[in-house]
């Protein structure tokens, strides 16, 4: 099975969602099955069938976060030395040298992308253009909107 890049960040979110599911979710959904099962026949009982989905939903988030931590690459930049290259979990600000239009992006994985707060993808088409470029570089990335320049103006590993 291959590792899937994640920020520390990212990880700790996934484990609070994991530990709400595993403490807080899932004993209520057992106490509403066992609450619909007191109503009689479960072949028409609508609260049992319905409760029944619900921890269908719930366990199979937990097994897939708890396959997603468990092949989970854990990268921290904060301690790693900035040397001005683009890197997974870096925050990059790039110029947009036909608008002069500043905008900060920080490259995550899959799940933790986030594109309301600037949180993007490892595989989307901008990070896959700014992976390895440096501080003052100057990338075209191709959008659905046609081919754009940016400058990197700043990169940050926080």
């Amino acid at each position: 099975m291959s590792q899937y890049p994640m920020t520390a960040r990212g990880a700790e979110l996934l484990r609070a969602e994991l530990h709400e599911l595993k403490s807080v979710k899932r004993p209520k959904i057992i106490e509403a099955i066992a609450e619909a099962r007191e109503h009689g026949d479960l072949k028409e009982n609508a609260e049992y069938h319905a409760a029944r989905e619900q921890q269908s939903f719930c366990e199979g988030r937990i097994q897939d976060i708890e396959g997603k931590l468990s092949n989970a690459q854990i990268i921290d930049v904060t301690k790693m030395p900035n040397n001005g290259k683009v890197i997974f979990g870096a925050t990059v600000t790039l110029l947009n040298v036909e608008t002069d239009e500043e905008t900060a992006y920080r490259i995550v994985g899959d799940d933790e992308a986030d594109i309301k707060q600037n949180l993007i993808s490892i595989n989307s088409p901008i990070a896959r253009g700014l992976i390895g470029k440096e501080l003052d570089d100057v990338v075209n990335i191709q959008t659905p909107g046609g081919t754009v320049e940016f400058e990197i103006i700043n990169v940050d590993y926080i």
